[in-house]
């Protein structure tokens, strides 16, 4: 049932602690529970007695226990991990386990918890939106999921052939996700990047480009014009979704020897998910012809390969990336670093994914479908300067910089009333 944007959905009850205090976070998807998270640790930090809770709508909700925020309403694991908008199949499986029965019962948890008053801040896509809509209370939104790089880039090219009508504009955003966001309770919204800020701005969208809290955590070093140091390290990127993961491990697998010839003396590093089984990524390596020589290390002539779950070290330490994974991907493009990607078979580094990554990150990312030519793709981008400079200025542009979190915190306590006044007028916008 929808509502009348005036007319209330709920009558809070009177709180022992101000509404204004209270701060409810959902979210749905592992990529958008960890940003979840980075944001509340970065709340506390700032507001020490704001009364933090969330609702992982995906998943148990282990970024929230991590650090200690309370669980609103029932958690459960779906079969799609998140990923049903990429595959139908997906959907259906998550139908069959409970996805209908699950959501209800968390739209009841959100409406008593929300009794007592309070903010709302919904992280992913349309679907956490449109709860903070249905709370009754004043809501904010962090947009994972889209961005107008899928559609044009700064300089207003389009993809797909998709050009706007004469006098007409393009957006990522669909008119009733828009909808959600203009009503007069939402406080505001933070897009992913700054083009996609602007163009909702246009919109009437009260958004604030205070960057991704994906780049937190990350150090991004000056660009360094210097020939890739040897032996080159490259960061081998399978996903972490099993048995997805495996399949894309043996199709990186396969790639190796051809980047071998090119570069024999090559340090390659895998990170892998705490949840991948190494013995298994092994036994690919070994008939492939790798030697092992340590725990998770193996030997192919020159060049050496090391399996672990250390994905920001690697990443820092890498020249470049051959990956089949979403969001780890972006944040190695944000490094200002080429990424080389394959097609895979699915649900979600499908062929389509692929695609639409190279929309997303612009020139940070090739999109190779012949193995035979990674190697020498690979080649071609580390032995040119102004292309490794173009990769390096696009991959800044397009993911923004450290700190986010910080950011997103204060804006959020401005609007919830308990911050610090001088930060309204915060963000400036960055420049393109």
């Amino acid at each position: 049932m929808l509502y009348p944007e005036s007319s209330p959905r709920l009558a809070p009850k009177p709180a022992s602690k101000p509404a204004s205090k209270r701060l409810l976070t959902v979210s749905n998807g592992h990529g958008e529970d960890v940003i979840a998270g980075q944001i509340l640790q970065a709340l506390r930090q700032q507001s020490a007695d704001l009364g933090l809770a969330g609702l992982p709508m995906v998943g148990v909700g282990a970024c929230y226990r991590n650090i200690g925020v309370e669980i609103v309403g029932p958690v459960q694991a779906m079969p799609s991990g998140g990923f049903i908008y990429m595959d139908g199949r997906e959907l259906l499986r998550d139908l069959q386990g409970g996805l209908v029965g699950l959501t209800w019962a968390q739209i009841q948890a959100m409406r008593d918890w929300a009794q007592m008053g309070g903010t709302v801040l919904a992280v992913g896509d349309i679907v956490p939106l449109l709860f903070g809509w249905l709370s009754g209370l004043p809501y904010s939104f962090i947009g994972t999921a889209k961005s107008d790089y899928y559609l044009r880039d700064e300089a207003g090219t389009y993809k797909l052939g998709r050009v706007p009508p004469a006098g007409k504009r393009a957006t990522a955003s669909e008119p009733w996700e828009r909808w959600l966001m203009t009503r007069s309770i939402c406080l505001g919204v933070f897009p992913r990047d700054l083009i996609t800020t602007q163009e909702l701005q246009v919109r009437g969208v009260r958004a604030v480009d205070a960057g991704n809290p994906m780049m937190d955590g990350f150090e991004i070093l000056p660009f360094n014009a210097a020939a890739p140091p040897q032996p080159l390290p490259l960061l081998l990127l399978p996903g972490s979704r099993t048995p997805e993961a495996y399949r894309n491990w043996q199709s990186l697998v396969a790639v190796l020897s051809g980047i071998m010839a090119v570069y024999p003396a090559v340090e390659f590093g895998v990170a892998a998910a705490p949840a991948l089984d190494y013995k298994i990524m092994g036994e690919a390596l070994t008939v492939a012809g790798w030697t092992a020589v340590a725990q998770d290390e193996y030997r192919h002539g020159a060049a050496r390969l090391k399996i672990a779950a250390t994905f920001m070290e690697m990443a820092q330490r890498a020249t470049g990336a051959i990956a089949m994974a979403g969001t780890a991907t972006e944040q190695f493009v944000g490094l200002g670093k080429p990424a080389i990607i394959l097609p895979g078979s699915g649900p979600q580094f499908t062929p389509a994914f692929a695609r639409a990554q190279t929309r997303l990150l612009g020139p940070s990312v090739t999109l190779v479908e012949d193995p035979e030519q990674v190697g020498p793709t690979l080649h071609k981008i580390l032995t040119d300067p102004q292309q490794r400079r173009a990769i390096y200025d696009n991959g800044r542009r397009r993911m923004g910089d450290p700190g986010a979190a910080a950011r997103i915190a204060s804006q959020l306590l401005t609007w919830m009333g308990t911050g610090d006044q001088s930060l309204r007028t915060y963000p400036t916008p960055r420049t393109v």
